[in-house]
């Protein structure tokens, strides 16, 4: 894998799911592969349980799910975990844990990341905004 395929965040499938004209144009437009971290489906499906559409939005996210490449933890991804974890601790710039691990994943496969979220700056990593 590399920078010209998309590793989708939350909040951008959050985004795709309620029509944000932005994401929906950006995902037609480009051509580049899109990916989404497993990290990423596990909190699109805490939301699914959370709400008050639970089958809907778990059907939604199962579609999403068998039409789009998953990328998974390996142990690789542990090591550059704890690398961006230590650096981010160090800065004293904390960001949550799930977001560490989908950095870590987007590190590892040299993958662009597709945020909303500022807090990925603090990592050295290719970020694009929709």
């Amino acid at each position: 894998m590399n920078g010209n395929h998309f590793l989708l965040d939350t909040n951008i499938i959050i985004g795709l799911f309620a029509n944000d004209y932005g994401v929906v144009e950006n995902i037609k437009s480009h051509t580049r592969i899109i990916l989404l971290p497993s990290i990423v489906l596990g909190e699109l499906f805490y939301g699914a349980e959370l709400s008050g559409k639970k089958e809907s939005n778990k059907k939604r996210i199962e579609e999403l799910a068998r039409i789009t490449p998953i990328v998974s933890c390996d142990i690789d991804t542990a090591r550059i975990y704890g690398v961006v974890k230590s650096q981010l601790k160090f800065k004293g710039t904390p960001i949550p844990e799930n977001d560490i691990w989908i950095a870590a994943l987007s590190l590892q496969h040299e993958l662009t990341l597709v945020t909303r979220d500022n807090h990925f700056e603090h990592i050295d990593m290719k970020l694009e905004r929709w």
